[in-house]
């Protein structure tokens, strides 16, 4: 008979520590003009990876600081070399036309860099995408959708993140990705009613009286009026659309674990709540202003422990059977591996 087990991610880090972390990394950054940054991402991703674990399993990064700095610096290069062709008319032409073009092959790159540099229980994992797929679905639908008003771009997101899924693996385990677009849609309206209808009730409440009263633009109300053109637009922001952000990111999240799956029939669980993660960003946010940043370290760790907490992965058979079965195909067949550099693109739920 079949049997599966059910498992909780478990993140482990502390905010005491990864201030330790963040600091050094934050000092040293400032005296090297920047340089130190790819080392300091390092450290970072492999605090946060080492400190996440699945039934005692933990993750890792392997990544090196000089990896992601030759990474950084063909990056830099390369717009530099455009800054200065670019005045050519017709070379800055092609060459606009040539970085529009590289995209595509950058998040290849960056996607395949990240997966290779991560380890499940000292098995990495690998990303198979092609140039011409991601040319597709990161340029190709998102120009199409343009003349749909963006009415069809819960068909892109889907395509986006089945393209994400589908061509990663474990070891020679492949993920898949199969799901309706019914959930994409409604991560969409959820997070476009929540931003226009608290823009709306903003608007109202603030300007709604003085409106009524014809007082709006008259010469007593105008210092007032004024005051309020400042204070409304950063108020709609900071309430209605970084917040319907977190609503889309939620409902989206929970979705794309539901439809993925990985080879033998594993899959996973999200239980984000779209308001407690509003919540949490807000007070997050609020705690970073006002400590001056200084509560930076703490707010990631807060972020961190909650999506784990609220993530799943249910093994058919056990967990021990499915990594050693990897370890054994992986060890039969190879894992070619060469030395990539660090371009790094995030692309995260």
């Amino acid at each position: 008979m079949d049997t599966s087990d059910r498992f909780q991610v478990q993140f482990k880090g502390d905010a005491q520590t990864y201030f330790g972390i963040w600091i050094v990394n934050l000092m040293l950054s400032i005296v090297t003009f920047g340089i130190y940054s790819a080392w300091a991402k390092v450290r970072t991703k492999k605090y946060f990876a080492q400190n996440t674990s699945i039934d005692g399993r933990r993750f890792d990064y392997h990544a090196t600081g000089k990896q992601i700095l030759i990474g950084r610096a063909i990056v830099v290069v390369a717009l530099i070399l455009y800054s200065v062709l670019s005045a050519i008319p017709v070379v800055g032409l092609i060459l606009a036309l040539g970085f529009i073009g590289i995209g595509p092959y950058l998040i290849n790159r960056s996607l395949k860099f990240n997966a290779r540099m991560t380890s499940f229980s000292g098995l990495r994992f690998g990303f198979d995408g092609t140039f011409g797929h991601a040319l597709k679905v990161f340029l190709l639908y998102p120009f199409l959708c343009i003349f749909t008003l963006y009415l069809a771009w819960p068909f892109v997101a889907r395509a986006q993140q089945r393209y994400y899924v589908k061509n990663h693996r474990y070891g020679t385990a492949q993920f898949d990705f199969e799901s309706r677009v019914g959930p994409f849609y409604k991560a969409l309206v959820f997070a476009v009613l929540w931003g226009v209808g608290i823009t709306i009730a903003i608007t109202v409440a603030f300007f709604g009286p003085a409106l009524a009263s014809g007082q709006l633009f008259g010469a007593d109300s105008i210092w007032m009026t004024s005051k309020l053109m400042q204070i409304v637009p950063v108020l709609i922001i900071i309430v209605a659309v970084l917040p319907a952000g977190f609503i889309y990111r939620a409902y989206i999240r929970n979705a794309v674990y539901a439809a993925a799956s990985v080879q033998g029939g594993h899959e996973f669980t999200s239980t984000v709540k779209p308001l407690a993660l509003v919540g949490i960003a807000i007070t997050n946010a609020l705690a970073v202003m006002v400590s001056f940043g200084l509560m930076l370290p703490w707010t990631h760790v807060r972020m961190s422990r909650y999506l784990a907490r609220n993530t799943y992965i249910t093994v058919k058979g056990t967990l021990d059977t499915f990594v050693g079965v990897q370890e054994k195909q992986v060890g039969a067949f190879g894992d070619a591996f060469t030395d990539l550099e660090g371009i790094d693109v995030d692309f995260a739920l």
